[in-house]
């Protein structure tokens, strides 16, 4: 008899929030949702190849951990049961992280993440790990792009943001030191958020520049990104970035309608005339629908400097965090990052710590931005996807946001010619995380609304 055809489960179309609130109340079984999981993965995972360790029999003891507590009457957390996928830079206590090179082949952590804790904390299930570039720089592992596996998922966030597209897992978590979140979001179609710079702590995670990196999230609404980085915001003493400061209301705040018709200040970056003509006509499309709320608003000529000064940064960090990898095994490290080290070697330190106080600089220029508007837009990429697995694009339109600290989210407003789904970014003020998702929400319905999929590129 021949095997019927494989059809998810329609509980794998429910949002994250949705997911919580039925887990919570028992219309749903932590079980139930995670068998749904493992069957799409094990249909998709042949072609994708998002997963880097994946223990299903692990996460489904979690699970049934899980459903006794909530039986039991037992306080629950504010992720009970809601599956999250890991990028394979994030510690995880007894389970492989390996980086993405050969050099940690088999290495398993004493100790979790400060963020896995959370997690954990929160009645999260840890689903497994996803693949990430070598050391989450820019050589590509094997994942591919869920929409065409012929084209590229992004860097260095690649599998992480590859198991929410293709509807393995509803959550995961990544970094971003130049654009590893909010461009494999992108090319992928889903929800990218970086958050402000010391908002989630870095315990615990591979470090590459400690100035630049900064953990970011995957989910395919800003509703689900905002319940997803709610819990994972806080102080920890291994961080030295994050702060004392109260848990932000990110999800109540996402969900909330703004008090007026949010601002838009569309902004071409450096290297726009270079942008495929597809995101081009969708963001001057965008422009056009949001009329008098949005305005087109010049950079400053500093700003033309800021790759070069967050690749300096970059690399300069680079040479010295990953000093003890290169020393157990340069011979096992790809060309580009052999390449990226010794440029980080050479820089002086006068230059180096110059260019720390460019953040300071680009932001006073930014503040003049913010105070006309609530969110600046920007594309996310140059484009959809490149075709081909040997590159993961350029983060030409993120690394700005990444060098300044500022909170960044993409949402996947546009398709281009060839299909394949184009990201819209929206920035906001550094802090004023809150209102940069409410703005984005507001952004992704309000589209919707005007611009349906039969009008040009946006949809």
């Amino acid at each position: 008899m021949a095997n019927k055809p494989y059809t998810p489960s329609p509980l794998l179309a429910l949002s994250a929030v949705e997911l919580r609130d039925r887990l919570a109340n028992g219309a749903v079984r932590a079980v139930e949702y995670l068998e749904a999981c493992l069957a799409q993965i094990a249909d998709r995972e042949p072609v994708v190849q998002a997963w880097a360790f994946l223990d299903g029999d692990h996460a489904l003891v979690q699970a049934r951990a899980l459903d006794m507590r909530r039986q039991s009457g037992a306080p629950i957390g504010p992720l009970h049961g809601v599956p999250v996928a890991l990028k394979d830079i994030i510690d995880t206590k007894g389970m492989p992280t390996e980086n993405g090179t050969p050099i940690d082949a088999g290495r398993v952590p004493r100790a979790d993440a400060a963020v896995v804790a959370r997690l954990r904390a929160a009645g999260a299930i840890i689903l497994g790990k996803t693949v990430t570039t070598e050391v989450a720089f820019m050589t590509p592992g094997r994942t591919t792009n869920p929409h065409n596996p012929g084209h590229s998922p992004g860097g260095s966030s690649q599998g992480s943001a590859a198991a929410v597209a293709a509807g393995m897992v509803p959550l995961a978590i990544g970094t971003q030191t130049g654009g590893s979140v909010i461009r494999p979001a992108s090319f992928c179609g889903i929800v990218g958020y970086k958050p402000s710079f010391g908002l989630i702590a870095r315990t615990g995670i591979l470090p590459q520049s400690p100035y630049l990196d900064t953990v970011g999230v995957f989910a395919r609404s800003v509703e689900d990104a905002a319940l997803l980085a709610e819990v994972l915001c806080g102080q920890d003493a291994g961080d030295p970035a994050t702060e004392p400061l109260p848990t932000p209301r990110l999800l109540a705040s996402a969900r909330a309608a703004p008090p007026v018709t949010p601002m838009f200040a569309f902004v071409r970056l450096p290297g726009y005339q270079d942008a495929a003509p597809d995101m081009r006509a969708a963001m001057e499309e965008l422009a056009g629908v949001l009329g008098d709320q949005c305005f087109e608003a010049p950079l400053p000529n500093a700003f033309d400097q800021a790759a070069g000064i967050r690749e300096m940064i970059n690399f300069a960090e680079m040479a010295k965090c990953y000093f003890s990898l290169e020393h157990r095994g340069r011979d096992r490290m790809s060309p580009a990052l052999q390449a990226a080290m010794d440029k980080g070697k050479a820089v002086l330190a006068r230059d180096y710590l110059a260019a720390l106080d460019w953040r300071s600089v680009l932001n006073a220029g930014l503040d003049e931005i913010f105070d006309r508007c609530d969110a600046i837009l920007t594309p996310a990429a140059i484009g959809p996807a490149p075709e081909g697995l040997t590159s993961t694009g350029t983060a030409i339109f993120n690394g700005l946001w990444t060098l300044c600290g500022t909170p960044a989210i993409t949402v996947p407003l546009f398709s281009a010619e060839n299909g394949l789904p184009m990201g819209v970014q929206l920035v906001g003020r550094r802090g004023d995380d809150a209102r940069l998702l409410r703005t984005a929400r507001w952004l992704a319905t309000h589209v919707e609304t005007l611009s349906p999929p039969d009008q040009g590129k946006s949809r």
